[in-house]
Formats: structure tokens, C-alpha cells, sequence
């Protein structure tokens, strides 16, 4: 197994849902990550807790963990590595993976146990 590098990426975040045929409202963009999945069935919008309006059908209340990259295209397990821990911990979680990394939210109450886990599974938190 890899030992990762991972740091919390500041405040909370909402997995929010909308019709796939929805415009990507403005706010998708605020803080400092959002993700933005269109697909056939639906647009779904990771983003800021605090800048999602209340009336969006959201699961709020996410921490992000960035796992460091950039990860080359034929690395594998990386984010088996990273998953493996938490899922033996019960720690739910929401990926969402870009170009260069992975980054993995979990639920607010669940923050100490899954960095208790994950380093206590060879990975570094770096704050």
C-alpha cells in the first residue's frame, strides 16, 4: 500500500443535486474547491457550504481532505490507499477526483476519526 500525503482543505461543503438540464448557478464557483459533474441524469455541484442557498436539495456538512499529487494517469491505487482506511473505519465518504489529484470529503462529525485512521495507515496529514 502507498503511504499518502493529505491536508483538510478549509471550511464545509454541500453535495448539492440539480435536473441535468440546470444552468451552473454563480455561487458554484466560490471558495476554495467546488466540482462541477454534469451527466445525463443530473448536475451535481460540490461547493461551499456557506455560499449554497438554503433551498438547494444538498447534503451539507462535509469536510475535504486533498490527497497531494499530481498522480501520473498509470499510477494505480492511489485512491484505493486512501479509501481503505476509512472504509475499515465505517467513515463514509464523497470522491471526486481531477486531473492531477483526488480529493475525498467526509461528514463534519468524522474529521478526528478518519485522520486518526488514515494516519494510523502510514499516511501524513500535513494540517
Amino acid at each position: 500500500m502507498q503511504n499518502l500525503r493529505f491536508r483538510r482543505i478549509p471550511g464545509f461543503y454541500a453535495v448539492c443535486r440539480f435536473p441535468a438540464d440546470s444552468p451552473i448557478p454563480g455561487w458554484a464557483r466560490s471558495g476554495s474547491f467546488s466540482s462541477v459533474t454534469v451527466t445525463a441524469d443530473e448536475l451535481s455541484i460540490v461547493g461551499s457550504e456557506e455560499a449554497v442557498p438554503g433551498d438547494v436539495t444538498a447534503e451539507r456538512g462535509w469536510a475535504c481532505f486533498k490527497i497531494e499529487g499530481p498522480f501520473a494517469f498509470s499510477l494505480t491505487g492511489v485512491l484505493e490507499a486512501f479509501l481503505d482506511p476509512l472504509a475499515k473505519a465505517t467513515i463514509p465518504i464523497f470522491a471526486v477526483s481531477t486531473y492531477d489529484t483526488d480529493y475525498v470529503l467526509v461528514k463534519q462529525d468524522d474529521v478526528a476519526s478518519a485522520i486518526k485512521a488514515l494516519q494510523q495507515a502510514g499516511h501524513e496529514f500535513l494540517g
